[in-house]
């Protein structure tokens, strides 16, 4: 079964001003799906056709010969997860479970804010900040490349790509701004929530 390119959750203007059409073009239809032409190309022929793509990744992780489907895997999925922790009108302080979660772990909501934007704009070079149950424990992580919870037998809730063609077209080299703007106006609650249940 081939890899698919998924359809973005949104309209590809859904979140402006915050996130541009062009980069939704770019990112989306370049990027991401680049990752999905790649992995199927890698993919052909092998024993690991037929496998869903959440299974490729624990399979082919650390395993340097399948550095290349590692890859090219974890950022289909990365990617995926990415749009889905963002909607139109997102953003601010969330509600249910996750509320009571995040207090309980980090203190108050802007505790948690500040850490989460902090994993971002530290994560050296490309990667991922996420949001993630480890062992049943709320926690903030960051990832680099391609790598993913997933493979680590972590559970994510939320992930933000700090990879510089998620947010140079909009925001240059301001990194910062970006991650305050996920938190302000993007972040998907409803979606986190979900995850959780």
């Amino acid at each position: 079964m081939a890899i698919i390119l998924p359809d973005l959750p949104f309209a590809k203007d859904a979140l402006v001003p915050h996130i541009s059409a062009n980069t939704l073009d770019y990112h989306y239809g370049k990027h991401h799906n680049a990752y999905v032409t790649n992995l199927n190309n890698l993919l052909a022929d092998t024993d690991l056709a037929s496998v869903p793509l959440e299974s490729i990744i624990t399979k082919t992780v650390g395993n340097s010969e399948k550095a290349g489907v590692f890859n090219n895997a974890a950022q289909v999925w990365n990617h995926t997860f990415y749009w889905n922790s963002m909607k139109a009108n997102g953003g601010g302080e969330p509600n249910g479970n996750i509320a009571d979660l995040i207090n309980g772990t980090f203190g108050s909501f802007d505790n948690f804010v500040a850490e989460f934007k902090k994993a971002g704009a530290t994560q050296f070079g490309s990667g991922w900040a996420w949001l993630i149950l480890d062992n049943g424990q709320l926690k903030i992580t960051k990832t680099a490349n391609a790598d993913t919870p997933i493979a680590h037998g972590q559970t994510p809730l939320a992930t933000v790509d700090v990879w510089e063609h998620a947010y140079y077209l909009d925001y240059q080299n301001r990194r910062p701004d970006y991650l305050a703007v996920f938190m302000e106006h993007l972040i998907n609650w409803d979606f986190i929530n979900a995850n959780l249940s």
